[in-house]
């Protein structure tokens, strides 16, 4: 990955969180869209606002939410059977698995989630979440 791709994740990450007081989900497809060129579609936005650890209940974190929700649509644009997007998707979960140790909220951001939270405390976890699916995808072309 460039150095010019890095710094555009950590920039898209911070506007997104900082700006938008977007959540995880949201940001991961924002980030996306913009590096890879793909529209969203304004309603999987909507979609994706309680896809932070499963409404903050600590379940399955919001990046891994997003990059799949990509995957289906990113699948689609690369003429992938269901069957293949899926297969696609359980791969990535295994890469993210791999990587980061869980596919949980609670497990990934430990203390879960409280009101004395500082804003936005996932941000550099998101810079590298964004930066591992991202990588993925560069490879599916």
């Amino acid at each position: 990955m460039s150095m010019g791709t890095q710094e555009r994740i950590v920039e898209l990450v911070h506007g997104c969180y900082w700006e938008k007081n977007a959540n995880c989900a949201y940001t991961t497809l924002y980030c996306l869209e913009r590096l890879t060129g793909l529209s969203v579609h304004p309603q999987l936005y909507h979609a994706v606002r309680g896809c932070h650890g499963a409404g903050g209940t600590g379940g399955q974190c919001g990046l891994i939410e997003g990059a799949l929700l990509f995957l289906g649509l990113y699948g689609e644009t690369l003429g992938k059977s269901d069957e293949e997007v899926v297969a696609l998707c359980a791969r990535y979960a295994t890469v993210f698995t791999r990587q980061f140790g869980s596919l949980d909220c609670r497990d990934l951001r430990p203390g879960g989630f409280r009101l004395d939270d500082p804003p936005h405390m996932c941000e550099r976890f998101t810079v590298r979440a964004v930066t591992c699916i991202h990588d993925f995808v560069i490879t599916l072309k």
